[in-house]
């Protein structure tokens, strides 16, 4: 997750404008109302603005290759288990197909969190899908729960300055009591702020969205591209509709058959190995490294900036600190991509000289909030989704019986992401199942594609999700890399075998390795 809770989600904040920041220093109403699900034609128009909720900013500019962005509102209904009763809105962007090349239809886009925006997020990575566009539309969306498609509503900006400046590796029992309270005043104001939409934002609910969505676009087959979270989303969506699938393509993949205790350990050792790779890279470059001597001298260093951070926060963003949580989601958020392990050196250096700007900017990025101090819903959303898909709910007595295990795993990470285990202790909805079921046989071929770098799905995920899904159904692809996902590293061997796939049908053979 995005947030003090954890680290699962990926970081949805698009590279090129975190390091232009790092640097300078649908309009449709989608609340619940009526509307028949079915038999939809969606009323495309120019895109707005994206909303506070989606993050905010300017409106799209024209995708690469000509053209616009263009948006609308699906309406769904809000309880599956009623489909002719109260609907809410899915906000829609899609990009139509450019050409040249005969158009296939439509390819749905989820980029992770869960809790991420799809309507602003896709037109921030669209240069990297221009080749996918000669033949398909690309669209995205946002998820039930996320920017304008009702979002979930928990504390204000206010209120979440404090809650991501808290403690949230707790060193005693005052501590511990204080990291509850803040959990349950926040769950509360979930319930408080959106009580009626909490139960309906299931994985299996956004599935079944997904499904209508390739109706109403005219799709006889769902041709999909999942990162993340969305790779989640697109085995449950194959699960559930095996004999609909089309293309499938599932990128930096999410172990389907872990709790989430052992998910939030995996995340520990995958953070980890970044970290490793990330301090080996800097000792081994020609200059000196900045921040150590060797290997070991930069982890040192920076669990010493962290031990001393949860005392004596520093400068960071006025009026707010640099504290311990702060630093530790900063530093995450930079092993997300390898093009930010500069701007983690830079901010590194500085904090080691008491300027904590830039890893603050680094932990903004990771939990939605702008430079105006405005949040989008990102970290809401993700904990809604998660509290209601995670049937587990854990208590403090047992985080600490298991700190031993997560330290192992990571000195600079485990006790983070062990705390992180309490997101949904007396979350007001019962959670649905120990793991998600992604089982699809039946569906067409699978391409799923995992990097052996990866910190937030580590790639012995992607094994799993194969052998998930079943017998015959998907094709792994390998890739020796750095970051989280595969294809936007724009690792060309990546980009033919996807693209091979997703463009000609063509599967690239078992076992492929990209490096």
């Amino acid at each position: 997750m995005p947030n003090p809770r954890g680290l699962r989600a990926a970081a949805l904040t698009s590279t090129a404008v975190l390091l232009a920041a790092l640097l300078a220093g649908c309009g449709d109403d989608t609340g619940p109302g009526g509307g028949a699900p079915s038999g939809q034609t969606p009323a495309w128009k120019d895109c707005p603005p994206p909303s506070a909720a989606e993050g905010g900013g300017t409106a799209p500019s024209p995708p690469p290759g000509g053209g616009a962005w263009q948006c609308a509102t699906m309406r769904a209904p809000l309880n599956w288990a009623k489909p002719n009763g109260e609907t809410i809105g899915i906000a829609l962007i899609r990009a139509k197909a450019s050409g040249p090349g005969k158009r296939i239809g439509s390819l749905i886009f989820n980029f992770g969190g869960p809790g991420g925006s799809g309507v602003s997020t896709l037109p921030s990575f669209a240069p990297d899908y221009a080749k996918l566009r000669t033949r398909y539309d690309l669209v995205s969306f946002d998820p039930r729960g996320v920017g304008r498609s009702t979002p979930v509503v928990c504390e204000s900006d206010s209120q979440l300055d404090q809650y991501f400046q808290q403690d949230a590796t707790p060193d005693d029992a005052a501590e511990r009591a204080t990291y509850l309270k803040n959990t349950a005043r926040f769950n509360a104001a979930c319930e408080k702020n959106s009580g009626k939409v909490l139960p309906y934002v299931r994985t299996t609910d956004a599935a079944r969205d997904m499904d209508l969505m390739r109706q109403v676009l005219g799709d006889e087959k769902l041709h999909y591209f999942g990162i993340s979270y969305g790779t989640e989303l697109g085995g449950v969506y194959a699960h559930l509709f095996p004999h609909k699938v089309g293309r499938a393509v599932l990128d930096g993949v999410v172990d389907p058959t872990q709790d989430p205790e052992q998910s939030s350990l995996g995340q520990a050792k995958g953070f980890q190995l970044a970290m490793d790779n990330f301090a080996r890279n800097c000792v081994s470059q020609v200059a000196d490294c900045p921040v150590g001597d060797s290997a070991q001298d930069v982890k040192n260093r920076i669990a010493a900036l962290l031990k001393k951070l949860d005392a004596h926060p520093i400068q960071g963003i006025f009026p707010r600190r640099l504290t311990q949580t702060a630093a530790t989601n900063g530093i995450a958020q930079a092993l997300y991509s390898k093009e930010l392990w500069q701007p983690l050196t830079e901010g590194l250096e500085d904090a080691y000289e008491g300027d904590g700007r830039i890893l603050m900017l680094l932990s903004d990025a990771m939990n939605g909030r702008d430079q105006n101090g405005e949040y989008s819903n990102l970290a809401a959303a993700n904990v809604a989704v998660n509290c209601a898909d995670e049937k587990q709910r854990y208590d403090a007595a047992y985080v600490q019986k298991k700190l031993p295990a997560f330290r192992a795993a990571s000195p600079l990470f485990g006790d983070f992401l062990a705390w992180s285990m309490l997101s949904c202790t007396d979350w007001p909805v019962k959670g649905a199942a120990d793991h998600p079921d992604v089982s699809a046989p039946g569906s067409a071929p699978v391409l799923v594609v995992g990097n052996t770098g990866d910190p937030a799905t580590p790639y012995e995920g992607a094994k799993k999700m194969v052998d998930a899904l079943g017998k015959g159904v998907a094709v792994e692809l390998t890739y020796k890399g750095q970051g989280h996902g595969a294809y936007d590293s724009k690792n060309k061997c990546v980009q033919n075998a996807v693209n091979g796939y997703l463009l000609d049908g063509r599967l690239p053979a078992p076992g492929t390795v990209c490096s």
